[in-house]
């Protein structure tokens, strides 16, 4: 008897730690961050180093361009926090091109913006101005670029920017910082309501007992 309720209270413990980490990942912010690519994931080679390859230069050069050294890093830490990534880009760069040239690198987005795309969403805004990014129209919380140009529309339009210098060595950190408070800022704005049946443990070891 007294190993059946040593067992019992072993998966009572295990039970309350897994219904812990279930409620911290329910109420953490799944948050969307788009990139910009010149200068910010694609930069020239005397202002960043750029990714290693397994496939030869010829087929970059054919397929993609360089990716800025610490983008795969960066990209799969953001994603283990629950983040969705996005390319977003004022260049011509077709949807095809840009997700075919990160998977040369292992990196997969969520979604696509180019400049015909934000052209096409922003008609429907009545902007004084038309901005070069407008981040709001696809749902992206956070918005990652080179420009200054950019941060002042995200000042001025009420969007999160984070300015990246293309000689940075640090960039990534930076990223992953504003990250986490945009996180923390949205967290009460995104708690989401579920009801989820906790499963009948006591009960279950409780009718045990009995029939024996």
């Amino acid at each position: 008897m007294m190993a059946r309720y040593r067992m019992l209270e072993r998966t009572q413990a295990s039970g309350r730690r897994a219904w812990q980490a279930i409620g911290h990942a329910l109420n953490r912010p799944r948050i969307r961050i788009s990139f910009d690519i010149d200068d910010t994931l694609a930069c020239l080679p005397h202002h960043s180093p750029a990714e290693d390859s397994k496939l030869p230069d010829f087929i970059h050069r054919w397929l993609g361009e360089p990716l800025r050294s610490g983008t795969r890093a960066l990209i799969r830490d953001l994603r283990r926090q629950g983040c969705s990534i996005w390319i977003y880009t004022s260049s011509g760069r077709t949807p095809s091109y840009i997700r075919r040239w990160l998977m040369l690198y292992g990196i997969r987005v969520d979604g696509v913006v180019n400049s015909d795309r934000h052209n096409q969403a922003l008609t429907e805004h009545a902007f004084e101005k038309m901005p070069s990014k407008f981040p709001p129209a696809f749902d992206i919380d956070l918005h990652v670029d080179d420009s200054d140009g950019v941060r002042i529309e995200g000042d001025d339009h009420g969007f999160r920017v984070v300015v990246i210098c293309p000689k940075d060595k640090s960039w990534a950190k930076k990223v992953l910082a504003a990250a986490g408070e945009v996180q923390a800022k949205l967290a009460p704005q995104h708690k989401p309501v579920v009801a989820v049946r906790r499963p009948e443990t006591v009960a279950s070891w409780r009718g045990l007992d009995r029939a024996n």
